[in-house]
């Protein structure tokens, strides 16, 4: 799309030696403002630092000379030991004019133009009211030209709140009577108006969703400032973790709507700090240890009405852990990195003292084999990150981390404590830190699978647990642990009485509770167990028996896998389904999940997606996922935080049995309309909206795809921030060619499908929805390894296939069979024995049966394809094309990076032979065989290498984007 004028090619502030600072006072309500700051590369002022001015209303600033810097590390204080230091992280600042408001960093100026307007004659005024209710934007720039004149210097002129929803900007015009603007949020996001810009006139005008009204009414009208404060959180609470302390409280209201909080710790050397988060729940990390702190809170509103301080609530740090050097998100371009999955419980156990059966271990066959479900831990695969590294894979996606409840709950998704790592999975010097520190370590990436749909059967811990089920008589003995008073579950504690683990100890009752919600407690049911136990009403969680407030949880049962209610009901008794537009729920997962990108992984793989609206994903959670990333770590590793979502489309068409909501692709884009304020309401507006359009009104992209031979570059401004799954090539890789036609049919409607996670078969399904690990056979697998490796999207392996581990055998039969004998079995025998990786896809040694296991021909051929992958980005990141082009598996990708320098261009052809037409002309040379063939007239031919065997013809353009020739040595399929 052609650039607009209005739009510099650049979105940063002016190139300048020199940066002014605005900071908002309205919350904070010092007597004092200063700023204390260090130039990029230089020194820090001396404590407390200088003192800012008043510039007007709410604001205050400071101009500071950088030199030769290109930026500024800062924090603010009263000048009387009050800090806000970002949360500990201090503020990154570049050059020019920049806001810092409750926490959020915008170029813009809130005071007027600060010279950067043109300057006609007095005369003609315009004012511009612009709508921020899609965009959703806080800070609004406007950046214009009047007709005739000059630009503004970007990002423009700050514009001022209006009303709810509204911004607005009075310029003059001089002489002219028309002018041109568009508009940005500071940060580098702009709308202008699909790059024509927006064209105005003299007087009043509105501006929303694109379009413009002249001679407006003022949409501000009769609106009354809101004075109103909201109300003083309630409940705070404040829990210690090593060198961290997690603080939680109810939410506020407000005749409005509460838009933050800000939090102010005492205790410590470091004094009075100031935080601000829009969460419920606040982690507070890298404290001091054997240190108590003292907390309170506030709510914050729109108007920056700030409510009454609450009552304090303190904790007392822990000693401090090792020294983590790799605890940051590495942060590169997800796409140069094939996933390794691992069902961490059943991977390799480094530590047995934490392993667990429950009370099924016997009756499920495990104790036979003496395999408990919980057997895997951090430490293990720690221990083996090596041989992950060794096959070439840079990322390792893990199932999910918190505390489970379930008692057969070793894969992680029935969730409990969100906000605790469960304990049956780390050991000590072996924490999930400690594995997060340790894969960066290696220059590998830890992806958390993550479940905002459902918690456990048994509640969430800190939002919802019932306090009851039901009956224990002597036939549930056996199920249903004994009560022990003042008990707290935590996943590891066993009763010595029966060597099992608690997990429901705390949850029964013999009579019936006072306050008690759920219809007929106790009274059987009629129906009976399938040993013939009796089965009581309220033994057994159900969203329709009234056991599960609907502040908190829907209470449905699914009956249209495709329709609404696959949003709105339960999918399973063991998967509780959470009611994600209800505030508190909405609150309670991005506190506990923020709690992990504190800890620096690199993506969230997110469970059951099609289960949660799209509205609330682009309202609530990918914002709050991106926006805690970019506040911890920054907005360079934000760019590149992976999510990526199970969309459980298991069909072969396009759209999901025609149904848009439920098709992978619908999910990688922002939503086209706005809906009601209200969560729930909103919902279903933008399910039936999206229905009615149907599967031909659609988004499309070309970002995906080459525009001839060229690479272009992709427009993600309607990208959602989340990635997906692709099912359709996973439904069709009963064969590689059926995956590869189907993959490339719905690229189009995909925002972009170089980001698309592609796998064979995982803890769930095998191709075609099968329920068996995947059984072609060896040539068959290396063919499928072939395609994924060179084609667009991400590979993804699940462990053991390298091997063809337990393949054709059940993926998953709950504690009705042993897990031995199941696609979940325990790998860690395959690993015994040492193993280092020199590089990706490089074992510089092993011993023991981990040497046995990389000898396996599909083992040597992953790290080959890992190794000529990495060498060749427009493998990694390319887009493609399969025009011009004959066979059967064959296309050509093309990558390039003008910041870089990179170029890189690429003909593929997997198994069959192929012929390329309209390609450039040059030397190009094969990956894998070495062979250079020089092209004339812009065609190339090749044989077919084989079965699993694949070309990778490489254009040589010299220089950093010369050829690599030959990758590796050849193998059993690359050769």
């Amino acid at each position: 799309m052609a650039q607009a004028a209005g739009v510099p090619s650049q979105v940063t502030a002016t190139a300048s030696n020199s940066v002014t600072v605005f900071y908002y006072t309205k919350t904070s309500n010092w007597s004092r403002y200063l700023i204390h700051y260090a130039p990029t590369g230089g020194a820090w002022t001396t404590v407390p630092g200088v003192a800012m001015e008043a510039a007007c209303t709410d604001w205050v600033k400071r101009t500071i000379d950088l030199g030769t810097a290109t930026g500024l590390a800062a924090t603010f204080n009263n000048g009387s030991g009050t800090w806000d230091n970002n949360g500990g992280n201090n503020y990154a600042l570049g050059t020019g004019t920049i806001t810092v408001k409750d926490g959020v960093i915008a170029h813009s100026d809130p005071c007027g133009d600060g010279g950067t307007t043109p300057s006609p004659t007095p005369g003609t005024q315009a004012t511009v009211f612009y709508s921020t209710r899609t965009v959703g934007w806080s800070t609004v720039n406007l950046h214009w030209q009047p007709a005739g004149g000059a630009w503004t210097t970007p990002p423009g002129t700050g514009m001022e709140a209006a009303c709810p929803g509204w911004f607005k900007r009075t310029v003059d015009l001089g002489t002219a009577t028309g002018w041109t603007a568009t508009f940005n949020n500071g940060s580098g996001t702009w709308d202008n108006n699909n790059g024509s810009n927006y064209a105005l006139r003299a007087g009043v005008s509105t501006v929303k969703d694109r379009v413009v009204t002249a001679n407006a009414a003022d949409p501000c009208a009769g609106y009354q400032p809101d004075t109103t404060a909201p109300s003083t959180p309630t409940g705070v609470a404040a829990s210690a973790d090593g060198v961290a302390v997690v603080l939680m409280w109810e939410p506020s209201t407000d005749n409005v709507g509460v838009t933050g909080y800000q939090i102010t710790r005492t205790g410590g050397s470091r004094g009075t700090v100031v935080a601000n988060t829009g969460s419920t729940v606040y982690s507070d990390a890298n404290l001091e240890p054997n240190t108590r702190y003292a907390y309170t809170v506030r709510a914050l509103d729109a108007a920056g009405n700030v409510s009454a301080a609450s009552a304090t609530a303190s904790a007392t740090t822990g000693e401090a852990p090792p020294v983590a050097d790799a605890t940051a998100p590495i942060g590169t371009d997800p796409r140069k990195d094939p996933i390794y999955f691992v069902l961490t419980a059943r991977f390799n156990d480094g530590d047995s003292s934490n392993n667990r059966g429950g009370s099924q271990h016997v009756r499920s066959g495990n104790a036979a084999n003496d395999d408990p479900m919980f057997r895997g831990d951090f430490k293990g695969l720690i221990q083996k990150l090596d041989y992950i590294k060794g096959l070439g894979f840079s990322a390792v996606w893990i199932t999910p981390v918190v505390l489970n409840r379930s008692d057969y709950d070793y894969h992680g998704y029935h969730g409990w404590d969100f906000y605790r790592v469960d304990p049956r999975l780390e050991s000590a010097g072996a924490s999930y830190q400690d594995l997060i520190n340790a894969a960066h370590a290696k220059g590998m990436k830890i992806y958390q699978d993550v479940v905002y749909n459902h918690s456990s059967r048994w509640g969430a811990e800190g939002l919802f647990t019932p306090t009851v089920y039901g009956v224990r008589d002597n036939q549930w003995s056996w199920y249903y642990d004994a009560k022990q008073e003042g008990f707290e579950y935590d996943g590891l504690t066993v009763d010595p009485a029966s060597g099992k683990s608690y997990y429901n100890g705390d949850l029964w009752s013999t009579t019936e509770p006072a306050g008690n919600t759920c219809l007929n407690w106790g009274r059987p049911t009629g129906a009976f167990s399938p040993e013939g136990y009796t089965i009581y009403n309220c033994q057994w969680p159900s969203p329709t028996s009234g056991m599960f407030p609907k502040q908190y949880y829907h209470n449905c049962w699914l009956g249209n896998w495709e329709g609404e209610d696959s949003r709105s009901c339960w999918l399973h008794d063991d998967l509780a389904d959470l009611n994600t537009e209800s505030a508190v729920v909405q609150n309670y997962l991005i506190g506990a999940y923020n709690k992990y990108i504190d800890m620096g992984v690199d993506g969230f793989r997110v469970d059951t997606a099609v289960h949660v609206s799209r509205v609330m994903w682009n309202r609530h959670f990918l914002p709050a996922i991106y926006e805690r990333v970019t506040r911890t770590w920054g907005a360079d590793k934000a760019a590149n935080f992976f999510v990526f979502g199970e969309v459980g489309a298991f069909v072969n068409d396009k759209w999901n049995r025609g149904s848009v909501n439920h098709s992978a692709q619908f999910f990688t884009w922002k939503d086209r309309q706005e809906y009601s304020a209200d969560d729930a309401t909103a919902v279903l507006e933008g399910y039936n909206h999206e229905n009615n359009l149907g599967t031909g009104n659609q988004p499309t992209s070309t970002n995906a795809f080459l525009n001839g031979n060229s690479y272009h570059a992709p427009d993600h401004s309607r990208f959602s921030g989340m990635n997906i799954i692709d099912m359709r090539m996973h439904m069709n890789f009963g064969s590689a060619q059926n995956a590869f036609w189907n993959g490339k049919d719905s690229d189009d409607s995909t925002n972009d499908a170089t980001y698309n996670v592609v796998y064979v078969d995982s803890h769930d399904y095998g191709p075609n929805k099968s329920g068996e690990r995947y059984t072609g056979g060896t040539d068959a697998w290396a063919e499928n390894m072939s395609l994924m490796w060179t084609f667009r999207g991400i590979p993804t392996l699940y462990y053991g296939s390298e091997i063809e581990f337990q393949a054709g055998k059940r993926i998953d039969c709950g504690p009705t069979c042993p897990l031995a004998t199941t696609g979940r079995a325990y790998y860690g025998d395959h690993v015994a024995g040492s193993v280092t990786a020199s590089d990706f896809g490089v074992v510089s040694s092993a011993s023991g049966q981990v040497a046995d296991t990389l000898q396996q021909p599909l083992a040597q051929h992953l790290q080959r394809l890992n190794q000529i992958r990495r060498a060749v980005p427009a493998l990694q990141m390319g887009q493609y094309s399969t025009e011009g082009i004959s066979g059967e598996m064959a296309f050509k990708r093309r990558y390039t990076d003008a910041a870089s320098g990179v170029d890189s261009f690429a003909l593929v052809t997997v198994t069959g032979s192929a012929t390329y037409t309209g390609i450039p002309n040059g030397t190009y040379v094969d990956a894998v065989t070495g062979d250079r063939r020089t092209v004339t007239n812009g065609t190339l031919s090749v044989a077919a290498p084989g079965k699993g065997n694949l070309r990778v013809y490489v254009l040589d353009l010299g220089g950093a984007n010369a050829a690599p020739g030959r990758i590796g040595t050849p193998g059993p399929y690359l050769k």
